[in-house]
């Protein structure tokens, strides 16, 4: 009997998540389990690497008893992670020398900006990398864990220590320390990979200090990645597809095509246009990554991507640490309640502002308030400031591009809020498109995997699995877009002023 399900992993900024898919792109069970988020000092960001992994495997665990699966019944798994999270850990046993850092942890904003005074230089990491110099991405945070965690640096001088983002880390896990790798994707968002030669690069590798032992086999999202080792889990079943959560999620959008956008409103969020073989270089705060491709593509596809640190995480804010709403799905309704926020912006650089501004030194702020500020007023400040995040990026993306954006296909977490959905398309004077099935990132990685076995015959026939969008066309009146957004710039300059 052939395999019916292929199991995706989600491996996110506050939770792990296994899915179980269907031939029709169905999620037929999931399982997710949260983990705990560190904060050594203010802007500071930790995962404990074995508290990712416990959380991981406990729901790939609870997902195969709960549906009594056996191997057979699985094709294959496709992991899709958090990006540019930097874990090291020791060769031999597996052991990492010191928590995760996080993506969003800004505690290397001077050693980049120190690194980059000479314009040349950050020039030149941006030629060969596409990213735009910054502690969000990987590099500065392996540099930092070999300069701060006694004997790290000699240790990994003699090759005992390994480098990888999430990916790496799982499929480690999964195989049993037998294969060190990660995808395209990932390799792209570390500043250590030249995207137009598609290796680790030298030159990189010593400007940041760190030993090419180090660096795991760079694959194709689409290709094999060895097989689960772990009888505690699932074994023998094959990994056959990687890649970053922003990447899966274009891929599992099914924007195959050049000028094909998705946003996800995750954690952060996330725009992504496809470019084709071309990597677009961009002159307005955007970097350009490597997209996902399915096997057989010969050269390399490439994405724009704008990315804004705070958006889910804002919400979780309001609940966790103001008491303002006791559920994210709250938020909807209460920010009705009010016509608008009464003049009220909130700006979340809480670890500095990603694009288009990249200011690592922003910081997060409530303006406009009065005594006549509620708290339904905040809530719908912060919701609306997702959107305008959102639309600063399309802004970007556009004039990179020379041409207009009609509509935007979204997922994600905060995609299910209609208010923010309607107000989304306000701002952006355009169709937004939420599909039926809004887990995309998880799908993105079922595909990849899927595609590799033959589970799915092609990208036409992942089209064809599309059903019917939700779509929110904009209603508000071009002058009080134009006085919102005039009020959302004003906002942005106070704090980085």
């Amino acid at each position: 009997m052939s395999a019916t399900y292929v199991v995706a992993l989600d491996q996110g900024t506050t939770s792990s998540r296994a899915m179980l898919i269907d031939a029709q792109g169905n999620v037929v069970s999931c399982v997710q389990n949260p983990f705990r988020q560190i904060y050594p000092q203010p802007g500071w960001v930790e995962h404990d690497p074995r508290e990712i992994l416990s959380s991981q495997l406990g729901a790939l665990t609870e997902l195969v008893v709960s549906n009594g699966l056996e191997p057979a019944d699985i094709d294959s798994i496709g992991i899709t992670n958090q990006r540019e999270t930097t874990i090291v850990w020791d060769r031999r046993t597996g052991e990492p020398v010191t928590n995760a850092i996080v993506w969003q942890c800004r505690r290397t904003a001077d050693m980049v900006e120190t690194l980059c005074t000479d314009e040349s230089i950050a020039r030149e990491i941006t030629r060969r990398t596409g990213l735009i110099p910054d502690p969000y991405f990987s590099a500065s945070k392996i540099a930092w864990i070999l300069d701060n965690v006694a004997g790290a640096r000699e240790r990994a001088e003699a090759g005992e220590l390994v480098f990888g983002t999430v990916d790496s880390w799982l499929i480690w896990t999964l195989t049993q320390g037998r294969v060190h790798a990660t995808d395209a994707t990932n390799a792209s968002r570390t500043m250590l990979f030249n995207i137009h030669e598609m290796r680790w690069d030298p030159w990189l590798l010593d400007l940041f200090g760190i030993p090419a032992s180090m660096l795991p086999d760079v694959r194709p999202s689409s290709s094999p990645f060895g097989y689960t080792t772990n009888s505690a889990v699932l074994s023998g079943v094959p990994i056959c597809g990687v890649a970053g959560d922003q990447q899966a999620a274009l891929f599992g959008q099914c924007c195959f095509e050049p000028g094909q956008a998705k946003n996800t409103y995750g954690t952060g969020c996330f725009l992504l246009m496809h470019t084709g073989h071309e990597a677009c270089t961009s002159s307005h705060g955007l970097v350009t990554t490597v997209a996902a491709s399915a096997p057989g593509v010969a050269q390399p596809e490439y994405a724009l991507e704008g990315s804004v640190f705070m958006a889910g995480a804002l919400i979780q804010w309001l609940r966790d640490d103001l008491g303002l709403i006791d559920r994210a799905a709250d938020t909807c309704d209460i920010a009705r309640s009010v016509p608008n926020t009464g003049g009220v912006y909130v700006v979340p650089a809480f670890t500095g502002l990603g694009a288009p501004y990249w200011d690592a030194q922003a910081r997060g702020a409530i303006l406009g308030l009065t005594r006549g500020t509620s708290r339904a007023h905040v809530v719908r400040a912060a919701l609306e400031s997702l959107a305008y995040q959102v639309s600063d990026l399309v802004r970007a993306m556009e004039a990179d591009a020379c041409e207009s954006l009609t509509s935007l296909t979204v997922d994600g977490g905060a995609s299910a809020n209609d208010f923010l959905m309607q107000f989304q398309s306000d701002v952006l004077d355009a169709v937004i498109r939420r599909p039926a099935n809004a887990e995309t990132t998880a799908l993105g990685a079922a595909y990849l995997a899927g595609l590799t076995t033959g589970f799915w015959s092609g990208t036409d026939a992942l089209r064809a699995l599309r059903t019917t969008d939700t779509c929110f066309h904009p209603t508000m009146e071009a002058h009080e877009r134009a006085a919102l957004l005039d009020g959302w710039v004003r906002a942005v300059g106070k704090v980085r002023a």
